[in-house]
């Protein structure tokens, strides 16, 4: 990891701060994937605070909520972010992708298990927690498909650029 890495880390981040302010489909958001390409490209873990505190800057302006239902979001990106940490000793294709959706998949579980848990929404009983998931697959969808959509730019562009790079390198060495 050298400088560019962290001031890229800081870019992305900020991107994701200001995504937060466009209007957007509930979950459709950048943030999982920039924690897991902070986990991937930063030097060490302490780098995944970096989008995390983009996102807390973002609900100073946005608002904040139920502060037990906020450390949940907040933890599970946190997870997403140790997850990239250990896919950068893995990082194939495949773990790339499975990353992606296993990061949606792990939001999804922590943070309405905390909606369940903490809120007043729903019964504090099986039924109410299934009810609670049942009605979030909508946002799931939304969040899957974001991972997705912000995972594929994020890495690829980083890794295309990287291939492309030690490509031209290679040449002018020829």
């Amino acid at each position: 990891m050298n400088k560019k890495n962290l001031l890229l880390i800081a870019i992305v981040s900020l991107i994701a701060l200001v995504a937060r302010f466009v209007p957007h489909l509930p979950n459709f958001s950048p943030l999982a994937s920039v924690m897991l390409f902070a986990g991937v490209y930063g030097q060490s873990k302490k780098y995944i605070i970096l989008p995390l505190l983009a996102l807390f800057i973002s609900d100073v302006f946005l608002g904040f909520y139920k502060l037990e239902i906020m450390l949940a979001v907040y933890g599970s990106l946190a997870l997403i972010g140790i997850l990239g940490s250990w896919l950068k000793k893995n990082k194939n294709i495949l773990n790339i992708a499975s990353s992606t959706l296993g990061s949606a998949l792990l939001f999804f579980l922590i943070t309405n298990f905390a909606v369940w848990y903490f809120g007043s929404w729903y019964s504090h009983d099986l039924a109410g927690l299934a009810l609670c998931y049942n009605l979030a697959i909508p946002f799931f969808k939304a969040t899957l498909a974001g991972n997705i959509v912000y995972s594929t730019l994020l890495f690829g562009v980083y890794e295309g650029a990287t291939y492309i790079i030690k490509e031209q390198r290679l040449a002018l060495k020829k």
